[in-house]
């Protein structure tokens, strides 16, 4: 694997094998020492150019536990904010020696700008950008799915006939859009729901049922329910009313969460918005896999980092790698 960028052309069998190396990992995580010597000598940087708290650090310690070195670097504070282009941000990264750089970025499109510039020749993860995909993220959710579905019997199994409501900002989301490729991909059913105003203008090549009552698609009977962030940073106009009127159409409220069914998961992404797209009964209840899907963020990003650096090198030991890791890169 060479890079990670997307979901969209993320093949099934390459997906796959990034949830059963996490598996691995996760396996790896509940020893006394958990950190490998996989990636010693590697360099990751991590290169936010957007504000992030869980998911930098998410990267920073798989990196770590991977024993890989890590350089975290924030564009406030930098001379990306005296003007320094993205260009001249890699090629110094590349003089550095970077071995992978993981990049947030508010402008859609630019991993791939990194990854195909020739500017660097390291691995480029994205870990966000702008209103574009997430695919960390959509692997981590998938990943939880699965464990909460088939608990330890897991490896290799798909998401086939699993539905998954995607539910609130759908316009500025790059989760949502990586989870619809990706969720898909792996054969499980999705639906949207949102507001009229925050689905985005098009999405007739979605794969994906659209709804804009969320009591109908809770009647339904989705196996996960995922709630979105209302990013009302990135807002510049009234998609709806009030907060208050979002709330009590599209949140997720103790009245609803006793109307799902009895093995119905509750998903977000993070940061939340407790009383608006959730309500804090929600957020905290046994059906929340909140908690859960932080910590297999850890676990997948191992895995990508893992096959993004050690892939067909890395010994398969059960001192310094997964095991069940094959032993051929995927592309």
């Amino acid at each position: 694997m060479r890079h990670l960028l997307d979901t969209q052309t993320l093949a099934r069998e390459d997906a796959l094998r990034i949830l059963d190396v996490a598996e691995d990992m996760a396996d790896t995580q509940r020893r006394e020492i958990k950190k490998l010597p996989t990636l010693r000598g590697k360099t990751v940087v991590n290169l936010f150019f957007e504000d992030s708290t869980r998911t930098r650090i998410s990267f920073e310690a798989a990196a770590k536990r991977l024993s890989a070195d890590v350089i975290n670097f924030s564009a406030k504070g930098s001379s990306v904010s005296k003007g320094e282009s993205l260009q001249d941000t890699a090629q110094t990264l590349q003089a550095m020696g970077a071995d992978a750089v993981v990049i947030r970025h508010g402008a859609s499109g630019a991993p791939r700008t990194l990854a195909t510039s020739g500017w660097i020749s390291a691995g480029v993860v994205n870990a966000g950008d702008g209103t574009h995909e997430h695919p960390t993220q959509a692997l981590l959710d998938a990943f939880t799915i699965r464990k909460r579905r088939f608990g330890d019997d897991s490896r290799g199994r798909d998401l086939a006939g699993v539905k998954v409501t995607i539910v609130g900002d759908v316009l500025h989301s790059r989760v949502a859009r990586s989870n619809v490729w990706l969720l898909t991909a792996l054969g499980a059913e999705v639906t949207l729901v949102a507001p009229p105003t925050l689905v985005p203008q098009d999405v007739t090549g979605w794969p994906v049922e659209v709804l804009y009552d969320l009591d109908d698609a809770i009647a339904a009977g989705p196996d996960a329910l995922m709630m979105l962030r209302i990013q009302l940073e990135r807002m510049n106009a009234a998609y709806f009313p009030t907060e208050r009127e979002y709330s009590r159409r599209w949140g997720l409220d103790a009245r609803r969460l006793d109307a799902l069914g009895v093995d119905s998961i509750v998903m977000h992404p993070g940061p939340m918005n407790r009383g608006l797209e959730i309500s804090a009964e929600a957020a905290d209840s046994p059906r929340s896999t909140v908690l859960e899907q932080v910590t297999n963020g850890v676990s997948v990003r191992m895995a990508a980092l893992y096959l993004l650096l050690a892939g067909a090198d890395a010994p398969t030991t059960e001192t310094t790698a997964p095991a069940g890791t094959a032993k051929e890169n995927t592309r």
